[in-house]
């Protein structure tokens, strides 16, 4: 029988800067990377969606976009309408968002070699992206990471998505951005849990990888708890190093059932759903990682004395390693997490588990009730912390 076969490969390049001042009209990354890129080209479009958060932390922020483009009007037409979406997981809960960014694209024109620039954290980037992916078929988009999670993180890697149906990332593209722009000063306005939330990923990446890393981090644990900003600054440049290198050397848009940088995240993806979101991304993976340390020691992997590293750390850093609905209905709920990772996975479960620091290796099945005993340790240790 005759048959037809096609195969072609798409490089995919971008760069991630670090900054402080993005819009200071002094600071010239923007207006070099616009330069670079539309060079000798047709005027392009530029849409901003900005988190309400950010915009409140930065009330001057419309201003200075608009202040900061003026200058390079006569290669970028700078949408006025910005859009502002409410930042935290409520962006990707709510459908009618998407279709605001859509209606926005339609409305102005926006066409496939212009740009949607998002700046916030990493549920709008994470909007953001998706809407500008589903756009004309692939609108190019900037991210602009506000928090530390999204800097170190999920804003500098190539998946985009919203939750649809009570499930995470249910929808969602895997489309790289054109650049990402690190701007540290953002991160002088978040609170302590945002600031301290979105090290867990940097500790997550430490562990599977890293050993040298992570013992950076147990010694810097106190520094980085008190907001000491180069020890955040090298965290988070070193985070997103390391991040990048696993995407070009791997398998970017998870072809496969492996995805090592999960680790920690089957529970932390329904732990995350059960408190309604009132947990953070990254409290949610810190209690993760502490879990799926706990089962590797109990499976005789992890050595009682790193697993104790581990945890300690993690409570410098300011992490509760426990939370109410871990118990719920006998640990029924956040099992139910591992089914729905099997799904998103493509049919096999794959969980990285601990061998040592800086080790993680991959498994197919995890013991239900070692998972509940390693719960009830994390329990018992949460109610002994607790003052008398």
């Amino acid at each position: 029988m005759n048959h037809l076969h096609q195969a072609f490969s798409v490089r995919f390049t971008y760069t991630v800067f670090f900054t402080e001042r993005l819009f200071d009209t002094t600071n010239s990354v923007l207006a070099d990377f616009f330069a670079q890129q539309i060079s000798g080209e047709t005027r392009r479009k530029l849409l901003f969606v900005i988190d309400s958060g950010v915009l409140d932390s930065h009330p001057y922020l419309k201003a200075d976009i608009h202040t900061y483009f003026a200058q390079l009007a006569d290669a970028v037409d700078l949408v006025s309408d910005i859009l502002i979406i409410p930042g935290g997981e409520m962006a990707k809960n709510e459908p009618a968002y998407v279709e605001q960014i859509v209606d926005a694209v339609d409305r102005y024109g926006v066409d496939r070699h212009s740009y949607v620039v998002g700046i916030g954290g990493g549920s709008v980037l994470d909007l953001v992206g998706y809407a500008a992916g589903i756009s004309h078929r692939g609108i190019r988009h900037i991210r602009i990471p506000t928090t530390v999670l999204s800097q170190n993180d999920s804003g500098v890697g190539v998946k985009n998505g919203v939750n649809y149906r009570g499930k995470k990332n249910f929808l969602g593209t895997f489309v790289p951005p054109v650049a990402v722009f690190n701007d540290s000063q953002f991160l002088t306005t978040l609170d302590d849990r945002d600031w301290r939330a979105g090290i867990a990923e940097a500790v997550k990446v430490a562990l599977i990888k890293d050993a040298d890393f992570f013992e950076w981090i147990e010694t810097s644990a106190e520094a980085l708890a008190t907001r000491d900003k180069s020890a955040m600054d090298y965290l988070i440049h070193r985070c997103a190093e390391m991040h990048l290198a696993h995407i070009s050397g791997g398998d970017p848009f998870e072809m496969g059932s492996s995805r090592p940088l999960d680790f920690g995240h089957w529970s932390a993806h329904k732990l995350e759903q059960l408190t309604n979101f009132d947990l953070r991304h990254g409290e949610a993976v810190a209690i993760g990682i502490a879990l799926d340390s706990l089962y590797s020691q109990q499976i005789g992997w992890l050595t009682e004395a790193d697993a104790n590293r581990i945890l300690t750390t993690l409570r410098t850093l300011g992490f509760s390693l426990y939370q109410p609905m871990l118990d719920a209905n006998n640990s029924e709920g956040v099992l139910k997490g591992l089914a729905e990772f099997r799904e998103h996975l493509g049919g096999q479960l794959t969980i990285m588990l601990l061998k040592s620091i800086g080790k993680g290796v991959e498994v197919h099945e995890m013991d239900t009730d070692q998972i509940r005993r390693a719960i009830a340790t994390l329990k018992e240790q949460e109610q002994q912390a607790l003052p008398a």
